[in-house]
């Protein structure tokens, strides 16, 4: 067996809290906040488990709150997940289609998550996908994921990917390859609007949300900026006959910024057909 490696966290105390009891504290507030919202309903003739998800990535002061509507919604099927295939955007690191981790484990404030690795040599196997572990080394739009799901989950294993210079074509075929059963959650992270005023950026982000949910893959950066991954998921949902329901909006504004240059969060579930 070889050695244990670690991606040590790079936001904690940043995007979130760095102690764990702190974290603890802050993820039960925002789960519990929202526990007492009404839920949105399961389209008619899918499957209640929602097998991807778009949730916001902004410290949780901005984008906790739509972050944990939809991370409340998997609470029923904790001991069912098994494995996260979670896909984000990179920030700092340029990366030509997607880039995976050589590391074993992922760290949060909240333990050790171990990764996939069948998963992760099925995905190298593919055209455009490279192991790159700067692209993962300080990005957030992956790591803020980690508590949640570590909070709403029972034992899980983890698939990150840093999505750059992509279409979506090739996110659909990575996403493709690791799909799985009901015990494989699609993860995707993608904030919206950025620097906007508010009313603006009300305007911009709903539509937005309505390509989303229309199933449309030709987002743009200016729409939101896990855009390759979205337009990925939204290619491979229309072939697979996802439907998606919008879980929460809302923007900077709304929580813990001004509204003069705000960024928008939204977070959504995708649902299979049933089959009889």
């Amino acid at each position: 067996m070889l050695p244990s490696t670690v991606r040590n966290p790079a936001i904690a105390g940043l995007f979130y809290p760095a102690a764990g009891d702190a974290l603890r504290r802050q993820l039960d507030d925002l789960l519990a906040g929202a526990d007492a919202l009404p839920a949105a309903p399961v389209p008619a003739g899918c499957s209640p488990f929602p097998k991807a998800i778009i949730a916001p990535h902004a410290g949780y002061i901005y984008s906790g709150t739509t972050a944990a509507r939809i991370y409340a919604r998997l609470k029923p099927w904790r001991t069912q997940i098994r494995r996260v295939v979670l896909l984000g955007p990179t920030h700092r690191v340029s990366v030509n289609g997607l880039a995976l981790p050589s590391v074993t484990h992922f760290r949060t404030p909240l333990g050790d998550i171990p990764l996939d690795d069948a998963g992760l040599r099925a995905l190298r196997e593919l055209a455009g996908v490279s192991v790159n572990d700067a692209a993962h080394a300080r990005e957030h739009s992956l790591e803020v994921h980690l508590p949640f799901l570590q909070t709403v989950l029972d034992s899980f294993t983890l698939l990150p990917v840093a999505v750059g210079q992509a279409t979506p074509e090739q996110v659909a075929a990575a996403l493709s390859q690791v799909w799985g059963s009901e015990d494989t959650l699609i993860v995707i992270s993608s904030d919206l609007s950025h620097f906007h005023p508010y009313a603006e950026a009300q305007q911009l982000d709903r539509a937005t949300v309505d390509a989303i949910l229309a199933l449309r893959s030709d987002l743009t950066g200016s729409q939101a900026c896990g855009c390759r991954p979205v337009s990925g998921l939204t290619l491979l949902a229309r072939e697979r006959g996802l439907t998606p329901v919008l879980v929460g909006l809302c923007n900077s504004g709304d929580t813990a910024g001004d509204r003069q240059r705000v960024v928008g969060y939204a977070s959504f579930a995708f649902h299979e057909p049933l089959f009889l």
